[in-house]
């Protein structure tokens, strides 16, 4: 038996005995759309998760994580997602933020953070998107200023003073459960674009700081507007040098298209195999359109999962290809469909809600979320256009 079956096996049988007891009832709680579920129950299954070392476990074993090959961290993510483990509360830090710190962060910055990372004693959320800079992230307007014990004048951070924030960020995940958040700021006045912008790592309890939630079409909310109004972190909480801030966040995003993919692929087929059986139950399976577009489903999620091997393939190799670029816009804009499929599915009966107090049904609550899968992290609009430009080499698109 291989190392990465022998894994397989070691974490599919500590979920097995885990997620039983107090934690039984998380199975299947969380995800897209009901991140409100049973919130502090599923973080202190994660923090149990932690005590038995799995949590961040491809990170070196230096920094507290188990080291996993990347095999055996997609057999992680796999296994998990087989079986129905709560969504995760902590997948921010621990995915963005840890290995962005690992690579660009100061031994000061890693000892400080890393720790409380692993043990989920601390949740982070991501500060990059503003009401003016979404898709086109370089327009960033929050500024912050260095200034030394509050005075005015700029100094270097080594002298103990105070990175000053002030601007607004907005679709930020997690905001109002979070301790941090890591900020994507300019800090050099007279700077455009990608250049002069540094990334900073801002406590949310700090003076100047308000966090306030947006109401999705589901009725929760998951994401915020978190304004920053002379908000202060230590001057030693940058990431890289002052100007390094682009570089930084773009390697940030790196790691999120990273090897949790494949443990999404298995939500996705769960979710497929529920409205196959949902249409024939109620007969619409014997409709010749829903069934071909059942059909369509079903091999659209077989491309997904093969192009998202051929990603990872990549990234073992050390040079990621254009199929990171393509994944995104093919998988968001099948989930959508996923949802509309499983509304015409429903039938009438998927345009009613239950009583009392009028939640939504999984079925609703697929369609209306699965909407904002084809606009966050870059909108399908954006992303044809990072294929045709940086993939294919295509022609600029003409901007003002």
């Amino acid at each position: 038996m291989s190392n990465v079956e022998e894994f397989r096996r070691e974490v599919r049988g500590w979920l097995r005995a885990h997620l039983t007891g107090e934690f039984a009832s998380l199975r299947g709680r969380g995800g897209p759309g009901r991140e409100h579920e049973a919130h502090t129950e599923r973080l202190a299954w994660e923090r149990h998760m932690a005590a038995h070392g799995w949590t961040c476990v491809g990170w070196p074993k230096e920094y507290g994580g188990r080291g996993a090959s990347l095999e055996e961290q997609v057999a992680f993510h796999e296994e998990y997602a087989l079986a129905d483990a709560p969504a995760r509360v902590g997948h921010i830090g621990e995915q963005l933020l840890g290995p962005t710190l690992i690579a660009f962060g100061t031994p000061a910055q890693r000892a400080r953070f890393l720790p409380r990372i692993v043990a989920v004693d601390e949740l982070w959320c991501q500060g990059y998107s503003e009401p003016d800079a979404g898709s086109d992230l370089a327009n960033v307007r929050t500024r912050a200023e260095l200034r030394d014990g509050g005075a005015s004048r700029p100094t270097a951070a080594e002298t103990g003073g105070k990175w000053v924030v002030t601007g607004q960020k907005v679709w930020t995940s997690g905001a109002h459960e979070a301790d941090w958040c890591f900020v994507v700021a300019r800090t050099d006045p007279g700077s455009a674009r990608h250049h002069g912008l540094s990334y900073l790592l801002v406590p949310l309890d700090a003076p100047g700081v308000e966090i306030r939630p947006i109401v999705q079409l589901t009725g929760t909310s998951e994401f915020n507007e978190v304004f920053f109004d002379g908000a202060e972190t230590d001057a030693g909480n940058i990431v890289g040098a002052p100007g390094d801030g682009w570089k930084i966040a773009m390697a940030t995003l790196g790691f999120e298209r990273g090897v949790s993919t494949l443990g999404q692929q298995v939500g996705f087929r769960r979710e497929l195999e529920a409205v196959v059986e949902l249409a024939r139950r109620n007969g619409t399976a014997a409709d010749p359109i829903v069934r071909d577009r059942i059909a369509r489903a079903w091999t659209g999620l077989e491309t997904i999962r093969f192009n998202a091997l051929r990603m990872l393939s990549g990234v073992a190799a050390g040079a990621p290809g254009p199929e990171a670029s393509i994944n995104k816009i093919f998988w968001a804009t099948w989930h959508r469909e996923l949802g509309e499929l499983a509304m015409d599915v429903c039938g009438a009966d998927g345009m009613l809600a239950a009583g009392e107090p009028y939640d939504l049904t999984d079925w609703q609550r697929l369609f209306l979320f699965s909407r904002a899968d084809t606009l966050y992290a870059g909108s399908n609009e954006i992303q044809r256009n990072i294929i045709a430009e940086r993939v294919l080499g295509l022609p600029k698109e003409a901007r003002p």
